[in-house]
């Protein structure tokens, strides 16, 4: 039975678009025709839009697009929230005025998306919101909470454990430090000194990166567990540590047998759970700025610039 919500069945959305890849000047803000839902979709009015690195690391150029299916025009953006506004036939588990977040691959920042009502991936999924999330929040979890619980998995920390987080100030480093935590790790995080009182907040021990790591760390006791998040350095001090390549996980680059982890290999039911520890306290999200639509352009900037602690969203 298809439910119709209260929008028409045809009109207009604004969508962040591109006619050529390249960095955010290349970015605009278009009015499109609204998608509709067919069969087995859900077309969800979006209210918030989270950035993340993959979304101008992908549409940087054309090579890296085809990588991820992506061809011209494109949209932007992959983590949404929103309220449902149209179900397509054969949907069942979703209603008109259901909230919902997930991931619309490279179309999220838009007024509508329409995703698969039974979705797997950060690509194309809807999940409900809990009570207690709010949409902002709800539209950072996707890309980096899948990714972030991908590379626990991989290193599987538990109370005996010390990990290494290189890059913990980032956006999935927010994720993958109190995911730590919560299994009772101790952890340990490398940033900037200015990140220090963020790191500790999130409930890290803060490093600074750069020259002489491993000696640091060294200092605070070692570790036995680790995940770069960031590059290739917090490897080699895992490494120059003593710490065995099967205890060590990479999201952002490949090295000879050091596992690499993303977020299409996360556990089946790692979103729920990291809503439902959102939604109980027990995982905050930190939000370091929020821009509407219209100021798309100076929100995928900052994004860009990885200089970013936290999460950057856009209000819809």
């Amino acid at each position: 039975m298809q439910h119709q919500s209260e929008q028409p069945a045809t009109g207009r959305s604004r969508a962040v678009r591109l006619d050529s890849f390249g960095g955010p000047e290349v970015l605009d803000v278009r009015e499109i025709p609204a998608p509709q839902a067919g069969p087995g979709q859900v077309r969800v009015r979006v209210t918030a839009a989270g950035l993340n690195p993959m979304d101008w690391i992908m549409t940087a150029d054309a090579d890296t697009a085809a990588r991820f299916g992506l061809s011209l025009p494109a949209g932007f953006g992959t983590d949404y929230a929103g309220v449902v506004d149209q179900v397509g036939a054969g949907v069942t588990g979703f209603a008109p005025g259901d909230r919902v977040f997930g991931g619309a691959l490279s179309r999220a920042i838009a007024d509508f998306v329409v995703v698969d009502a039974v979705g797997g991936t950060a690509a194309n999924e809807a999940h409900h919101t809990p009570d207690g999330v709010d949409d902002r929040t709800a539209a950072t979890l996707s890309i980096a909470g899948r990714t972030a619980a991908a590379a626990l998995a991989v290193i599987d920390p538990g109370p005996d454990d010390t990990v290494l987080i290189g890059g913990a100030a980032g956006g999935v480093g927010v994720f993958a430090v109190q995911l730590a935590r919560t299994a009772g790790a101790r952890v340990i995080g490398t940033g900037s000194a200015t990140s220090a009182d963020f790191l500790r907040d999130l409930g890290a021990e803060p490093v600074t990166y750069g020259d002489g790591l491993a000696d640091r760390v060294r200092a605070l006791g070692g570790v036995t567990a680790a995940i770069d998040l960031h590059g290739t350095e917090t490897v080699h001090t895992a490494r120059e540590l003593g710490l065995p390549d099967d205890r060590i996980c990479t999201i952002a680059t490949k090295l000879d047998g050091v596992p690499a982890a993303n977020g299409a290999n996360a556990p089946v039911d790692a979103l729920e759970e990291i809503a439902r520890l959102v939604a109980e306290g027990r995982l905050r999200v930190p939000i370091e700025a929020s821009f509407p639509v219209e100021q798309f352009r100076p929100a995928a900037e900052l994004q860009a610039s990885r200089r970013v602690h936290g999460k950057v969203v856009i209000d819809l």
